[in-house]
């Protein structure tokens, strides 16, 4: 299998070293129905679509070096707007140079806006139409995150992408609320717009919102599409809403969003969830899960999850995936990771490795088999494994992926 497909290298040939017209280039070079395999080139380096990206909150992963992400092939992570504003703040990443300088990573860098916290610190928050205040977990300090605000902060942090800030609730949320929620969100898109200063090396994405609610989702759409965007994200999903829902509002945002430009499901990280949304059509993930879980002893494979806690993992000599060519896959066994577990922070390490090679492999290999032509048989043969212990392969899944054309055979 090669590398890169015939179009790829056509791509590449044109565009000469250093030389980027637009802060964002997207180039698709293979498709099957929905799903796309592509290339999008930001200030700060190329990066291959489907892509995963990690997540380090407060401009750093849990547990792993800047150097083993770059080690890991990782060229585009995650930070946060809202924690980085506190810790270290704007005003020192700007006179440092921005947060690639402070921390020494020389790929790409996504911001979200602040947004998320109004759903995940609510109890300590409260959203008029001017913005949200919050009170510091830290140190019960307020802060006055407006659209200006957040975007003025992410300017200072200097990522390639910035995202707008929105009006979140809970995916579950009906009624007048759900409603407010998503018109704001595009009033302030208008306020982010104005306020961003720094349009020729920074991506601006807005949000598309509205819940589960298919018409407040077509609103949210056209009003958003009206607005050009270098790229739009998708949010307020994975907040425990039905899977059919999801799949449904994934659907229908990828339909309606421009087919030349990358889209972005925000907070998605569980692996058959990016599998399915990147046959949908989604470019880009983002989730702490695959480090979060790590930190609890669970470790990502081709036959689901493995609970490295369990008494079972004592006597396996094994790594946690055969072939698996992470650090940790080849230096340790199964075994000794059960041993370290509850014992050694250095467990949690070790696996937050593997679960992140495993997410960036498993995207890259979608990604080849939508340009090889078989993506069908990939799809397959992922869930047969995924799902073989259960003996049957949910509805849910099954009906997503015949809207997407990718015919699914049951055991």
């Amino acid at each position: 299998m090669q590398e890169l497909g015939d179009i790829e290298q056509q791509v590449q040939k044109k565009i000469k070293p250093n030389e980027i017209p637009k802060p964002l280039e997207f180039t698709i070079l293979a498709t099957h129905n929905c799903a796309r395999a592509s290339i999008m080139r930001l200030p700060h380096g190329e990066v291959k679509t489907p892509v995963y990206m990690p997540v380090g909150t407060k401009g750093a992963m849990k547990g792993v070096t800047y150097q083993e992400m770059d080690d890991l092939g990782c060229k585009l992570l995650l930070a946060n707007t809202y924690h980085l504003a506190y810790k270290p703040g704007g005003d020192l990443l700007e006179k440092v140079g921005g947060l690639h300088k402070f921390v020494n990573w020389k790929h790409n860098i996504l911001t979200d806006s602040g947004g998320f916290q109004m759903v995940s610190l609510s109890q300590l928050s409260e959203v008029t139409e001017e913005g949200v205040t919050f009170e510091s977990p830290y140190d019960k300090t307020i802060m006055h995150l407006r659209p200006e605000d957040s975007i003025h902060t992410q300017n200072q942090i200097g990522a390639d992408i910035i995202m707008a800030l929105d009006d979140v609730v809970r995916t579950t949320t009906v009624g007048p609320r759900m409603q407010e929620a998503s018109e704001r969100t595009t009033r302030w898109l208008d306020r982010d717009i104005a306020a961003h200063k720094r349009k020729n090396d920074q991506n601006l994405f807005p949000i598309v919102q509205g819940g589960i609610d298919p018409k407040l989702r077509e609103q949210s759409l056209n009003d958003l599409i009206q607005r050009e965007a270098n790229g739009y994200a998708i949010g307020g999903l994975a907040g425990g809403e039905d899977k059919i829902d999801f799949w449904k509002t994934v659907a229908q945002c990828t339909a309606k969003l421009p087919i030349n430009k990358p889209r972005y499901l925000m907070g998605v990280g569980y692996p058959v969830d990016v599998v399915v949304c990147s046959c949908l059509g989604v470019d880009m993930f983002d989730c702490v899960f695959s480090t979060r879980t790590a930190r609890f002893g669970t470790a990502f494979t081709d036959n689901g999850f493995l609970k490295l806690k369990n008494k079972e993992a004592a006597n396996v000599f094994e790594p946690i995936q055969k072939g698996c060519q992470c650090q940790t896959c080849k230096s340790y066994t199964q075994s000794y990771l059960h041993y370290l577990i509850a014992r050694e922070e250095v467990a949690c390490h070790l696996i937050s490795i593997h679960n992140l090679n495993y997410l960036i492999q498993l995207m890259l290999n979608l990604r080849q088999s939508i340009i090889d032509g078989n993506l069908i048989e990939f799809i397959n043969g992922f869930l047969k494994k995924w799902y073989k212990t259960e003996g049957s392969i949910p509805q849910w899944i099954v009906e997503a992926l015949e809207y997407a054309k990718i015919p699914v055979e049951q055991f």
